[in-house]
């Protein structure tokens, strides 16, 4: 497939634009974010570093990735659609949790043995299940606006700044979010400091190993699209789904 030429346009200029890869990036936008809240979250595992066992939900390890896709998202198509995935992942985490909710109360057949280990993966407490919606609906519009403002104010340049600064601030938002909404009272205060500086530190990290990756995806994207968007005109309010 040939590539088109790359046009410098804004967000408001491509509204009716068919974009041909859009659906597959929100699908695997969607797809990291909830497998990484089903598999990840239920499982804590640990890393050993100078002799010292670091704990932490392997949920890290692929969570980061939706922060990634989400750069690549407002990066190639703007704002305004990036906003449109976001409210796209929102409601399928909403629904995730309330399928588990009702798949977790219903009563096992006579004989089944799973129900315990079934209770410790998807039977998640609701207070954790808000903290981390609320979180990432908060987490997830920071670093796309951080991201869509920096793109107009370095015009286009330097996009590894902008990959690992919104993902500094986003991920700070989420992080500042979740671990004391979700553990505050149950952990010690002292825990739930040291888990979230260190949990936000790896997922910063992380953003900043996978820059080649993105500059690659984000190369090829727009080549393919033949457009690069500029939020330069948009509106910025999270609450509307208009691209």
């Amino acid at each position: 497939m040939n590539s088109e030429p790359i046009k410098r346009s804004t967000a408001a200029s491509q509204s009716g634009h068919n974009f041909r890869y859009f659906d597959f990036v929100m699908a695997a936008f969607v797809t990291i974010l909830l497998l990484s809240n089903i598999i990840g979250a239920a499982k804590p595992t640990f890393v050993t570093i100078s002799g010292e066992q670091w704990v932490y939900g392997a949920g890290i390890l692929f969570f980061p990735l939706g922060y990634v896709i989400g750069d690549i998202l407002t990066e190639v198509y703007g704002y305004a659609r990036a906003r449109r995935v976001i409210w796209a992942g929102f409601a399928a985490m909403v629904f995730m949790a309330f399928m588990s909710w009702v798949v977790v109360s219903l009563p096992p057949a006579d004989g089944w043995e799973g129900q315990a280990a079934y209770e410790s993966v998807f039977g998640q407490v609701p207070r954790i299940v808000a903290a981390s919606t609320l979180a990432f609906w908060a987490g997830e519009f920071v670093n796309s606006y951080v991201m869509a403002r920096m793109k107009v104010w370095t015009q286009g340049r330097a996009l590894w700044s902008r990959t690992i600064g919104s993902t500094v601030v986003g991920q700070g938002v989420d992080s500042l979010i979740f671990y004391p909404l979700a553990f505050w009272g149950i952990w010690e205060t002292s825990a739930v400091l040291t888990v979230m500086v260190t949990n936000w530190l790896l997922k910063v990290l992380w953003e900043a190993v996978l820059t080649p990756v993105t500059y690659a995806v984000v190369g090829w994207l727009k080549r393919r699209e033949g457009v690069d968007i500029y939020d330069e005109s948009t509106n910025f309010t999270p609450f509307s789904t208009k691209t």
